[in-house]
């Protein structure tokens, strides 16, 4: 059997993803793991991170498995070794790979050749275990989600659009509402487009914040100006009628929850006051990237055991 990858949200089927979901769940509720009992799992990271380092190494310790930490820049990858050569070489000594890098090709291309497991812990295009801790979060605070609408406000980045995936695979109905020339690809808005239409939900875009919230169970935002665009001041302008405030808030459901994947940029893309309020799931997002992932990786390791 060809072994399982996790690069997007949808290289798990429906099932698949509930079936994670409903671990992880479970996990948080104290259920008991040692699914990498004796095995190593590889952390390759190009990128600085919190909770992506600590919720992976903490929950390959959890699941009684060994966390490596590497950093790209210790690694020979790309340098002096190819990629492919390095997924070859690494699939000999662990059990597992974990990468949070740029390129999203970089991560299919050493799933390509790696012949244990790799999750895209994070790329320039997608952000998938995010999009798991999101809806496991979802969940908690809605147990009947399916039907219910996620607005996303800001910039159309990666995680946005592993979120459009996860909602789609949840039952979720997703807005984003984005300035122009903040959108999505094209490429990626097709795919998420025919993927809402085979799940049964629907994907809309909604330029005016306020139209884009009334109804919502969930208000969503992440920062709005990524690494190396700190000087984009026009982008930054454009954006400030997407800040999630008390007042947009108030214009949603009133059972609303706000969400952000975190870091947050405190008086940007959110308020203090709605990031530090009654409505916020912000932390138990966070949290919750722990269980996500710990699930996760449970599912690839017994998968890779078949």
């Amino acid at each position: 059997m060809a072994v399982r990858h996790f690069l997007t949200v949808t290289d798990l089927s429906r099932a698949e993803f509930d079936e994670v979901l409903g671990r992880a769940a479970a996990m948080k509720q104290g259920a008991h793991d040692e699914a990498l009992a004796g095995k190593t799992v590889a952390l390759i990271f190009g990128k600085p991170s919190t909770r992506t380092r600590v919720s992976f190494s903490v929950g390959v310790h959890q699941l009684g498995g060994m966390p490596l930490y590497l950093s790209e820049q210790e690694l020979q990858m790309r340098k002096s070794e190819s990629l492919e050569d390095t997924a070859r070489v690494l699939s000999r000594f662990v059990d597992m790979i974990v990468i949070r890098t740029f390129a999203q090709k970089d991560v299919e291309d050493l799933a390509d050749c790696a012949t244990v497991p790799v999750i895209n812990a994070l790329t320039d295009d997608d952000h998938p275990c995010q999009a798991l801790a999101d809806i496991m979060t979802f969940e908690e605070r809605f147990v009947d989600p399916a039907g219910r609408k996620m607005v996303y406000l800001g910039d159309g980045n990666n995680v946005a659009a592993s979120l459009a995936e996860a909602c789609a695979m949840a039952g979720v109905n997703m807005c984003l509402s984005v300035p122009e020339g903040c959108d999505l690809p094209p490429a990626k808005m097709s795919k998420l487009e025919a993927l809402a239409l085979d799940c049964g939900t629907s994907i809309t875009v909604e330029r005016d914040p306020e139209k884009a919230v009334a109804g919502a169970s969930a208000l969503y935002t992440d920062v709005w100006i990524s690494m190396g665009q700190e000087h984009d001041s026009a982008k930054m302008e454009a954006l400030r009628p997407y800040q999630v405030n008390a007042s947009l808030v108030a214009k949603a459901g009133p059972d609303a929850v706000v969400m952000h994947c975190l870091p947050a940029h405190r008086g940007d893309e959110i308020t203090d006051e709605v990031m530090d309020g009654f409505q916020s799931a912000v932390f138990d997002e966070a949290e919750n990237r722990l269980h996500a992932q710990k699930a996760l990786m449970a599912f690839l390791i017994s998968e890779a055991g078949r």
